[in-house]
């Protein structure tokens, strides 16, 4: 494994451990996180706002990887199920992930999604 898909994984386990400040230590500064159905975000002070609102509807947080690989720029994929339970409810949800590592830390991630099929799934 490499150095930056290592950080990828462990980002992912602070994720499942729904550790918003673990979870915050991944990120550059200047951080890009885009959710491909919507804009983008722009630093570190917006994607703590984003996630806080993720992680504040669910209970408990499960993402799991079913394939990682690393291209040769250095960009780390994965393939993963993302799955929170809100309302007593898992809610899952297919995304293909692109995370860009500059010097450990996250400095572009792109999560690619279905947002009707995530909306479809809440609680009413």
């Amino acid at each position: 494994m490499t150095e930056n898909e290592s950080v990828v994984r462990a980002f992912v386990d602070a994720f499942n451990a729904n550790d918003l400040d673990k979870i915050m230590s991944f990120f550059k500064e200047d951080a890009v996180y885009h959710n491909i159905p919507v804009d983008p975000i722009k630093g570190i002070a917006g994607i703590k706002e984003t996630i806080a609102g993720f992680l504040g509807m669910a209970s408990e947080v499960d993402w799991v990887v079913h394939h990682m690989a690393e291209a040769e720029s250095g960009a780390v994929l994965n393939e993963r199920t993302d799955r929170f339970l809100i309302m007593d409810k898992w809610i899952e949800l297919p995304v293909m992930g692109s995370f860009v590592v500059r010097e450990g830390k996250i400095a572009e991630w792109r999560d690619y999604f279905d947002m009707a099929q995530f909306q479809s799934q809440l609680p009413s």
